[in-house]
């Protein structure tokens, strides 16, 4: 097991990508504090990881919120003792033409993908910083490079790269290892919503040929979270089948 008995906050953990993540996580032997606004989905995913015999706790927390955010990662402390990897996971769109665009649409992206990924972070730095350990990942997207429609989703996403490289070169002598993970079009009950004839295009596109797997992405995560990384940092790992090369 990589990452056994480590103490992982995974936002966004009720579905999707950050379901992927938590359960991969558990199965690898990490205590796992899943947080996500949708309680039904991130009880569900954490009934079904006890079952399996891991260990998890569920919160409900809106990430734009610096008091919930901050309260959560104390009562993570309090019931397990300390926090050893965030993975800010937790997101959402509000897709329009930008001159379409309102102003609630693009703060809410932002303060949502980007803020919340900042506060938590914020929050679990003087722990990771106290030990001289930590490992924190950020989940950006291939439409960091610019998508139609998504002048708010990119701009978050490519401000997740920012923030990602700048805690790499604060938090490096402290021993805390930042980094990204890139997703590209993953099989996710949001992508299923995109009509057939586009996901066939989308496809075209990719080098492999498929969209990818939410585990496919926690199998990423898991690296960047594990020892297994341990000299890697302020790196960004695309996981997107090809679609972009650097």
């Amino acid at each position: 097991m990589r990452i056994k008995d480590k103490v992982a906050i995974i936002t966004g953990a009720g579905r999707g990508i950050g379901e992927a993540i938590a359960r991969r996580f558990a199965a690898e032997g990490a205590k796992v504090a899943l947080c996500d606004l949708d309680e039904a989905n991130v009880c569900r995913v954490a009934g079904d990881i006890r079952r399996e015999g891991g260990v998890a706790e569920v919160f409900v927390v809106n990430v734009r919120d610096s008091s919930q955010v901050v309260d959560v990662v104390n009562k993570v402390v309090e019931i397990f003792s300390t926090v050893d990897i965030l993975v800010n996971n937790a997101g959402i769109t509000q897709d329009a033409m930008s001159h379409k665009m309102t102003e609630e649409q693009w703060d809410i992206v932002i303060d949502v993908n980007l803020k919340g990924a900042f506060r938590f972070s914020q929050a679990v730095i003087p722990i990771m910083r106290e030990k001289g350990y930590g490992k924190i990942v950020n989940i950006s997207s291939t439409s960091r490079n610019g998508n139609v429609g998504q002048a708010n989703y990119a701009a978050s996403k490519a401000g997740l790269i920012g923030m990602t490289q700048t805690l790499a070169k604060e938090l490096g002598p402290r021993g805390i290892n930042v980094n990204a993970v890139a997703p590209g079009t993953i099989e996710t009950e949001m992508y299923m919503q995109v009509p057939e004839k586009i996901r066939q295009m989308v496809n075209l596109l990719v080098p492999l040929k498929r969209p990818g797997l939410p585990e496919e992405v926690s199998s990423v995560c898991l690296f960047l979270s594990s020892d297994d990384s341990s000299y890697v940092t302020g790196q960004v790992i695309n996981c997107d089948g090809g679609m972009f090369m650097s």
